[in-house]
């Protein structure tokens, strides 16, 4: 077995624990600890890719355990993907926090980041849909703990608001799950695959409530329309580097889905053939729609920046909705950009606020702030991104997700969406950029009062935009990793053939 596999799980729970247990006084030593675990997590994610870009999928099994007794992680293209992600995303997001001071507003800012990442990775390599489970319950604290990092009334209540909508999506997760286990008497995802594929169409009501019900969940986590109601205000008043880390958070429920309804419930599976498809798609034009309405009515740039990650999240459940290969890749292709592309927005709104008297991020006119013309560049760059505007790779993206429509029935009313939308987000992000860097008011301070904040902030919004502009510039390579990444996922024999060797032939 790939010992590494499990290393990205333990080592963040590790150093969180030291950190707590020794280091609380210790702010400096915190930080190098911190940042020395991420940058050790990068170099793992990205030897796991490499692996995992052999085709082969890897299986580690606890305790030495065989599934599906045993609990199982599994390494294969997608979750390597998402791992790597997670960990290039964790480090500019960290650098941040110290450079603006965030994580000195409160108790333990680095032991939460550390849980928060243990949650993150064990979800997107757990081959057990009950440690799925698991995981989204570590995130859902460690994420409470870091919103409401700093305190302030506000941010308290966007928080509970946030605590009280997940614990509902978790206590229908235990109601699926439960189904699922007195149906077919396990957890593990490609036994599951195994068993709901031999259940009789007409015996199969229970396991249509249970993929219903899991639906549900991961809309929850993904913010998918009508259950998006948590994510504006919990997004724009969470601290500045909590929210970019947040950016990934919606795709968990993305990636669940994209998972699950492809493996356990595929596509072909009878028990639930036409149960997920038909109505997945129309429910993410809608959310697509109210991002992006969102995005030109917003009166504050937090809640732009809130409302755009709801339209990505529309944009990227088009892609997963249509359930094939090529709407995989589209779709994975615009997850990787718009988790980068809507932190940086995410850390752009802090460097506003930090900038701007009393933290205001309200979009009306202000004096001009310090390094206006360095802020304005990275913001009209987010912008760029998020409204899918050429040179960027959001333009590259919307345009995967739009070649792979054409397969779909609903091919001329995703292109028309997409196109109109593009448009508002357009308007909202120019009408934004000209309140807050155009129509200025007179100064009411010398510019020698003015502090100009220290330079890490800035390198570290610069580095994720690097990373955006090298997914556009390498976007033929990638897209070719993800193209195999996509055959793979529609591929689960292989999958339940590496986890349970013999199902290898029941699964063909």
């Amino acid at each position: 077995m790939n010992h590494w596999i499990i290393a990205p799980i333990l080592l963040p729970p590790l150093v969180g624990a030291v950190m707590i247990l020794a280091m609380r006084y210790h702010m400096d030593l915190a930080r190098v600890f911190s940042v020395a675990s991420v940058v050790c997590l990068v170099a793992i994610a990205v030897g796991l890719t490499w692996s995992a870009s052999s085709g082969d999928i890897q299986v580690y099994a606890l305790g030495n355990w065989p599934a599906p007794f045993g609990i199982v992680l599994v390494l294969d293209r997608l979750s390597a993907l998402m791992v790597a992600l997670t960990a290039i995303l964790a480090l500019p997001v960290v650098l941040y926090a110290i450079g603006s001071g965030w994580d000195q507003r409160g108790w333990h800012f680095h032991a939460l980041l550390q849980f928060q990442l243990m949650g993150l990775f064990g979800a997107f390599l757990t081959g057990d849909i009950f440690n799925l489970f698991v995981f989204f319950e570590v995130l859902l604290i460690a994420s409470y703990g870091l919103m409401i990092h700093g305190g302030g009334k506000r941010r308290l209540q966007a928080g509970v608001q946030y605590v009280v909508y997940n614990l509902l999506g978790s206590t229908l997760f235990l109601f699926a799950l439960g189904t699922l286990y007195a149906v077919t008497g396990t957890l593990n995802m490609a036994d599951l695959a195994v068993r709901v594929a031999a259940i009789p169409v007409a015996e199969s009501s229970l396991i249509r409530v249970a993929a219903v019900l899991l639906l549900l969940v991961f809309a929850v986590k993904a913010a998918l329309m009508p259950l998006h109601f948590w994510l504006p205000a919990s997004y724009a008043e969470a601290p500045g580097p909590v929210a970019a880390l947040f950016a990934i958070m919606t795709k968990v429920g993305a990636y669940a889905i994209l998972r699950v309804y492809t493996l356990i419930f595929g596509p072909g599976t009878a028990a639930t053939e036409g149960l997920v498809g038909p109505w997945l798609i129309p429910a993410a034009m809608v959310t697509l729609v109210i991002g992006m309405v969102g995005v030109l009515g917003a009166r504050s740039l937090g809640r732009l920046a809130a409302y755009a990650i709801i339209g990505s999240v529309g944009t990227l459940l088009i892609a997963i909705g249509l359930f094939t290969p090529q709407g995989a890749a589209a779709a994975l292709y615009y997850l990787v950009h718009s988790t980068l592309i809507g932190a940086a927005l995410f850390l752009v709104v802090d460097l506003v606020r930090a900038r701007r008297a009393g933290g205001d991020d309200s979009l009306v006119p202000a004096p001009l702030m310090a390094q206006s013309g360095l802020v304005a560049a990275l913001f009209f760059a987010c912008a760029i991104g998020m409204a899918g505007m050429p040179p960027l790779s959001g333009f590259i993206g919307k345009l995967m997700v739009m070649t792979a429509a054409r397969s779909s029935e609903l091919v001329w009313a995703i292109w028309a969406l997409i196109l109109i939308t593009s448009l508002i987000a357009m308007i909202g992000f120019a009408r934004a950029g000209s309140v807050l860097f155009w129509k200025t008011l007179p100064a009411t301070r010398a510019p020698g009062a003015v502090q100009i904040a220290a330079a890490l902030p800035i390198v570290a919004v610069c580095g994720l935009l690097a990373c955006v502009v090298a997914i556009t510039v390498f976007a033929g390579p990638f897209n070719d990793y993800l193209i195999a990444t996509a055959a793979q996922i529609y591929q689960p024999a292989d999958y339940i053939g590496a986890v349970l060797p013999n199902a290898a032939g029941e699964a063909q």
